[in-house]
């Protein structure tokens, strides 16, 4: 006897109130902006700091890259809030973008902590480019994420 296999209903990234809402809002603009800006800070921070490992100079250069990195990414978490706020009517964790929000999270941990490791000044410089390397290893897979969320927004919009 075959057992029918349990199949998951798709669910909507929107609704029709949301994708108005979404549509509307300048924030939705805002985060289009943020976006690419941060992964450009992000690209120029990484060569800054494969440089360093790599040659043992520019160290600060690449600190400073990456405090203006962990700057950026923490204005595009307000502003997303923000957005996610005008959109589905809550902060964070919207149900929507819930395990974008966790990785944010995460992402964000890792650049304070990197942060934290430079002010406190008493880790090695390899320590706080391991941490720093770390944060972007994780902040590649938030943005994976909502580049995926992007294209499934795109997928399911009303032709």
């Amino acid at each position: 006897m075959k057992v029918p296999r349990r199949t998951r209903a798709r669910t909507r990234l929107y609704s029709p109130e949301e994708r108005a809402r979404r549509d509307r809002t300048v924030w939705t603009l805002i985060q289009g902006l943020l976006a690419p800006l941060q992964f450009v800070v992000f690209l120029v921070s990484l060569v800054l700091v494969i440089r360093y490992l790599a040659t043992g100079t520019g160290y600060g250069a690449a600190s400073a890259s990456i405090v203006v990195k962990t700057g950026v990414l923490l204005t595009i978490m307000v502003t997303g809030s923000i957005w996610e706020k005008v959109v589905f009517g809550r902060w964070l964790f919207a149900p929507a973008f819930f395990w974008e929000d966790v990785v944010s999270f995460g992402v964000i941990a890792l650049h304070l902590t990197y942060c934290w490791m430079l002010w406190d000044s008493s880790f090695a410089p390899l320590a706080e480019m391991a941490v720093a390397l770390t944060a972007y290893a994780a902040y590649l897979v938030n943005a994976g994420q909502f580049l995926w969320k992007l294209r499934a927004a795109r997928l399911e919009a009303p032709a």
